[in-house]
């Protein structure tokens, strides 16, 4: 990755995209990288040039983020690059967004922490994007104004997880049940699950159950062949239908989501297996429609039955909490992108106020250093003339200084900094107007 250099100033950050809000699947399919990032960076980097440039591409949206000097015809040839013949000029306004400056920065706050998610709180797009911008920086797309952006919208996203709970609730039907079970066995470490068909969302739980550290699975299916194959998938095992009640002796939580016409597990089958358990508790998830399980389940002691109309329930609870949290993260996202646009604006005015203060810095040393060793003072005496000289210094520079830090001067009218530079005499200094003494927003 690059190392944080010089910032040119008076550049804008633009962001054109598109997704799952905006633009219809058929067409975000079109926008997909499907070469990669590696063939996509380098055709866009043959268009962009040396202009700073970041992409990003996922299953619900497609992104481009670039730095310019407003350049029209620049701008033009990288959004023909990223929409192509999948979204003509006259309809990117319906199916594509453009944002910039304050807006782009926001933008990009909310997508690193998953505001602006088909899923609110979901944790995997800032990865997708820590992982967009490592290609973006080995191909030398991003400089040090992306650099510094992007690195921004990773300590964001980090604050808004740590001071809202945004992340916190379960808000899919795979995820709520393994809450649930979380719920009843507190630790889920020593726990066994048993797959009963071969269902996508009994499959999606089973795959957060081994996230969370399950000790073994157990898949059961009328065709054995496929419970082999799934079984396989989680280092598991596989039985046949007919060896389910004996295996429902062994296991802790049972997710079934099977294709069957009527009940597969009937009340009267798992009440007696309940002793020989020694009245263990037994967990079941039942995400089948029409149901695969009694509901009379729930009349044994020890015994926990959810349909997926509760779980829905759960999941829907939930989603108004993230929805709660997820009013404050926009508050924090907001305070992020004021401080971050407060900080580029300084970057205009920057080099020629470092470049004041070491004017009467210089000043003073060198014409302490040509009196001083002229009287006879004693250390005391020595301290107290240095501290009088910067004090004089500090005041005569704090009117000028007042001047820099101005709207109009933070903003880029370089007719105003530019005179500050020449009344003081700072353009034969040795100061660049790109020096960079600035600190990172905070």
């Amino acid at each position: 990755m690059h190392a944080m250099g010089n910032i040119p100033t008076g550049r804008t950050i633009t962001l054109l995209g598109v997704n799952h809000k905006t633009t219809p699947v058929e067409i975000r399919e079109c926008l997909a990288l499907r070469g990669g990032y590696e063939e996509a960076l380098t055709d866009l980097k043959a268009i962009a040039g040396e202009v700073e440039h970041y992409l990003l591409s996922t299953c619900n949206r497609v992104e481009l983020l670039f730095v310019s000097n407003g350049d029209a015809l620049l701008e033009e040839r990288l959004a023909g690059f990223l929409f192509g013949d999948a979204i003509l000029p006259e309809d990117r306004q319906r199916y594509s967004y453009r944002y910039v400056g304050a807006e782009a920065v926001n933008h990009l706050f909310q997508v690193a922490s998953s505001l602006d998610s088909l899923v609110v709180g979901e944790a995997q797009i800032l990865g997708q994007i820590k992982e967009a911008y490592r290609h973006a920086a080995a191909h030398q797309c991003t400089g040090p104004l992306l650099n510094k952006l992007l690195h921004k919208s990773f300590s964001v996203a980090k604050r808004v997880r740590s001071e809202t709970g945004i992340g916190s609730a379960a808000v899919s039907i795979s995820s709520a049940a393994v809450g649930l079970a979380k719920k009843i066995f507190g630790r889920l470490e020593e726990k066994q699950v048993l797959l009963i068909g071969a269902g996508e969302m009994a499959e999606l739980a089973a795959e957060h159950l081994i996230g969370q550290g399950i000790g073994g699975v157990m898949v059961a299916n009328r065709t054995v062949e496929r419970a082999v194959e799934l079984a396989g998938r989680f280092h598991g095992r596989a039985c046949s239908l007919d060896d389910l009640i004996t295996q429902l002796r062994e296991v802790d939580i049972v997710i079934s989501s099977t294709g069957a016409a009527g009940l597969i597990l009937r009340e009267e089958e798992v009440r007696p297996l309940m002793r020989s358990r020694r009245n263990r508790p037994l967990f079941f998830i039942d995400i089948a429609v029409p149901r695969d399980l009694d509901p009379a389940l729930n009349d044994i002691d020890n015994v926990f039955l959810y349909d997926i109309d509760d779980l829905s329930q759960v999941v829907e609870g939930n989603r108004a909490e993230r929805e709660k949290e997820a009013v404050t993260a926009r508050q924090i996202i907001d305070e992020e992108t004021h401080k971050f646009c407060r900080w580029q604006e300084g970057l205009a005015v920057t080099p020629t106020i470092a470049a004041l203060r070491r004017k009467a810095d210089d000043i003073c040393r060198r014409e302490l250093a040509r009196t001083l060793p002229k009287l006879e003072l004693n250390e005391g005496d020595r301290q107290r003339i240095e501290r009088l000289a910067q004090s004089i210094a500090s005041k005569m520079l704090y009117d000028p200084l007042q001047f820099l830090k101005s709207p109009s001067c933070r903003q880029g009218d370089t007719a105003k900094i530019d005179m500050v530079r020449t009344v003081f005499g700072l353009e034969n200094n040795g100061v660049s107007d790109d020096d960079d003494t600035s600190v990172d927003p905070a």
